[in-house]
């Protein structure tokens, strides 16, 4: 089974961390979508993450999503969605292992997102795409890596490309562009 997960367009966020804020993308560059719609291809199914800017995202491309899907929600950041990127804290030096594990106040920390996205990920029966979130994709991703999913970008509008084999997971491609060639 081959999943991809492709990261929403840009999102409005005002310089501000969105999370779980519901905010619009844009979908304003026409030649990049045509470019993405181009190399994501075929898939058997659409999955799309209930937020406004993935569910965007795909009607811009022309895809037709078979149901959304809660579980795919970006990570919580509690008390500090919504705040400018400047004024978010300095949590200082942390390896993966610890920064997997930090939790803003009232959200979640990336382990329990992955506790929230993975379940869904292997319940997949078939080959998928999913229009989604950077968080969603390192969740992907942390089915292979585990907590050094946080060290890959995962920019707007590329995709990341794995495949499962019995109950075991490879990496096709991570952060795949869509920039002209």
């Amino acid at each position: 089974m081959r999943l991809s997960i492709l990261r929403h367009a840009p999102a409005l966020t005002e310089g501000r961390l969105a999370g779980r804020r519901d905010v619009p993308a844009d979908c304003s560059d026409h030649a990049a979508l045509a470019r993405v719609k181009a190399r994501i291809g075929v898939a058997d199914q659409v999955v799309c993450s209930p937020a406004l800017r993935c569910r965007q995202t795909a009607t811009a491309l022309g895809l037709t999503w078979d149901s959304t899907d809660p579980a795919l929600w970006e990570q919580d950041f509690g008390a500090w969605e919504g705040l400018p990127f400047d004024a978010l804290p300095d949590l200082g030096p942390l390896d993966t292992t610890q920064l997997a594990h930090h939790r803003a106040p009232g959200g979640e920390s990336f382990a329990d997102l992955c506790a929230r996205v993975t379940p869904a990920l292997r319940a997949l029966q078939r080959d998928t795409l999913i229009v989604a979130h950077a968080g969603t994709a390192r969740a992907a991703l942390s089915m292979v890596v585990g907590d050094g999913a946080l060290s890959f970008a995962v920019a707007p509008l590329s995709l990341t490309v794995l495949h499962r084999h019995g109950d075991q997971w490879s990496v096709e491609a991570t952060n795949l562009p869509i920039f002209e060639s």
